[in-house]
C-alpha cells in the first residue's frame, strides 16, 4: 500500500466522483436543483447531465465555486472536512476597476472584510479614481441622492447626483455642476462607501 507524500494528499480520479461533487456544488451555492447550478455556471443542462451521469469530476466548476463562495476546496473536491474554508471566512475578494482618463479599466482584486459589505455582495465591486477607492453596487432599486459611478457622453466618473422635480437630476463634481434629464446620463453603479481616501 503506497504511503502518502503529503499530509492532506487526496487522490482524485477525473472519471469518478462527479455525481457527489455536483451535489456538493448545488449545496455550496444554496441551490435546490441541478438546473439552477447549470444556469449559474452558464452551461447547458445537457452538459451538466452528461458529467453527472458519466460521474466525470468537475474540477473547473469546483475551483470556480471555491473562489466565488469561499467554500473549502478540500470539502468541494472530496467531501472530507468542514464545508467552510479554513482560510479567513470574514474576508472576500472583490473585483477592482480603475477610472483612467474617463475610461473604466479592469484592475486586480481587493480583499475586504465582509462586515463592510451588504449581506448579498454578488453585485459589489471597487472603483478607484485619482483620490479615492469606492465600494460600489451595480444592482440598485432606484436612483436616489448620493454618489454614483456614471457615464456622461462616453466618459466615466464618480458624480454626486440629486433628484429634482420633473424627472431631472442635478449632477455635481469638484469642477462643475449642471442639471439634465435622468435619461441623459448612464448610471453604472451606486457608491456605497469610501474604502480608501487619499489626501
Amino acid at each position: 500500500m503506497p504511503t502518502k507524500k503529503y499530509l492532506n494528499e487526496i487522490n482524485i480520479n477525473p472519471n469518478q466522483g462527479g455525481k457527489a461533487a455536483i451535489e456538493r456544488l448545488v449545496d455550496a451555492y444554496g441551490f435546490t436543483t441541478r438546473q439552477a447550478l447549470a444556469d449559474h455556471l452558464d452551461v447547458s443542462k445537457s452538459t451538466l447531465v452528461n458529467r453527472y451521469m458519466r460521474d466525470t469530476f468537475p474540477a473547473d466548476w469546483i475551483i470556480q465555486c471555491a473562489l466565488e463562495k469561499g467554500i473549502s476546496l478540500s470539502w468541494l473536491a472530496s467531501g472530507i472536512g468542514s464545508k467552510n474554508s479554513e482560510v479567513n471566512n470574514d474576508v472576500v475578494s472583490v473585483i477592482h476597476k480603475k477610472i483612467i482618463e474617463g475610461v473604466l479599466h479592469d484592475g486586480n482584486y481587493y480583499s475586504i472584510d465582509k462586515a463592510l459589505l451588504p449581506k448579498n455582495h454578488n453585485h459589489i465591486f471597487c472603483v478607484s479614481d485619482a483620490k479615492k477607492i469606492y465600494i460600489v453596487e451595480s444592482e440598485y432599486r432606484e436612483l436616489i441622492d448620493g454618489e454614483w459611478l456614471v457615464e456622461i457622453e462616453g466618459k466615466v466618473s464618480i458624480r454626486k447626483l440629486t433628484r429634482i422635480p420633473v424627472g431631472e437630476i442635478k449632477v455635481r463634481s469638484t469642477l462643475i455642476d449642471f442639471e439634465c434629464p435622468v435619461g441623459d446620463i448612464k448610471v453604472i453603479a451606486k457608491c456605497r462607501s469610501v474604502l480608501i481616501n487619499y489626501f
